[in-house]
């Protein structure tokens, strides 16, 4: 299959690389000096370049702050038979833009990225792929995440936004209230160098990404979550109330599935 990346950040990079083991891959940048370190993909240095290399498919893994004009932008370009293609984390108005394209789409999100996940070995990684996607597209991205050995998850565009309010905004807000309260005069122990990992690791993250997470719609339940949890963790120490403290704390193993 001829496969056309658009967008050469760490994702994008990385899925080209990975696809151009099997596949004929060019890859779009509007930055062009992003275009040095692809690999075997083919350099597609303007939007014409992406008519001459007649892509079957299309991946967009442009910011989602930019992801529905980098589709526009070059829709003009793209062979009316491609399939266009996303791997967003958070799939807010994609729905709305692939309804008015017309055009047969695939819809992914690999459940994790080059900062996090050993890329080389995916096997103990999860990739979801959106019901509503066009059957060859998605049989085509299933095949790839199954070479992989990725486990794979199918969730229709609202079901995976509401799923990643969960899995991402959770983690992600606790990291940055985390990250809010650090000293650099600290001396760490393990637990909280351990956690100073995790966070360096997720704000080493392009700021469009950790907005989109923390901004989708569904975010904003989970927050209020947090918040409530950490009041009533508030009381608790404020009133160095032991036997509540017991209580708070077998909740917490129940929920992780842990024995108390």
């Amino acid at each position: 299959m001829r496969i056309c990346i658009l967008g050469a950040g760490k994702m994008g990079t990385w899925f080209g690389r990975a696809l151009s083991n099997d596949h004929s891959v060019g890859m779009f940048d509007v930055d062009e000096g992003r275009l040095g370190g692809i690999g075997r993909c083919v350099p597609i240095k303007d939007r014409q370049g992406i008519t001459a290399f007649s892509p079957d498919l299309v991946v967009n893994c442009i910011s989602l702050t930019s992801l529905i004009n980098g589709f526009e932008d070059a829709l003009p370009f793209i062979p009316a038979s491609c399939i266009l293609s996303d791997l967003a984390s958070i799939k807010g108005d994609l729905p709305a833009f692939y309804r008015r394209s017309g055009r047969p789409f695939v819809s992914f999100h690999p459940m994790f990225g080059p900062t996090f996940a050993d890329i080389g070995e995916l096997r103990n990684q999860n990739a979801v792929i959106i019901r509503e996607s066009d059957p060859v597209g998605k049989k085509f991205i299933a095949g790839v995440f199954r070479g992989m050995g990725v486990t794979l998850y199918e969730y229709s565009f609202d079901e995976h936004d509401l799923m990643m309010a969960y899995s991402l905004t959770l983690p992600f807000v606790s990291s940055l209230v985390f990250s809010s309260c650090v000293s650099t005069s600290a001396v760490p122990g393990t637990t909280f160098r351990k956690h100073l990992e995790i966070a360096k690791g997720l704000l080493s993250e392009d700021d469009s990404l950790l907005a989109e997470i923390i901004f989708n719609e569904h975010s904003l339940p989970q927050l209020e979550k947090i918040v409530g949890r950490l009041n009533f963790l508030w009381h608790i120490v404020k009133n160095r109330d032991y036997e509540e403290a017991h209580r708070f704390f077998g909740v917490l193993r129940k929920n992780i599935g842990q024995p108390e």
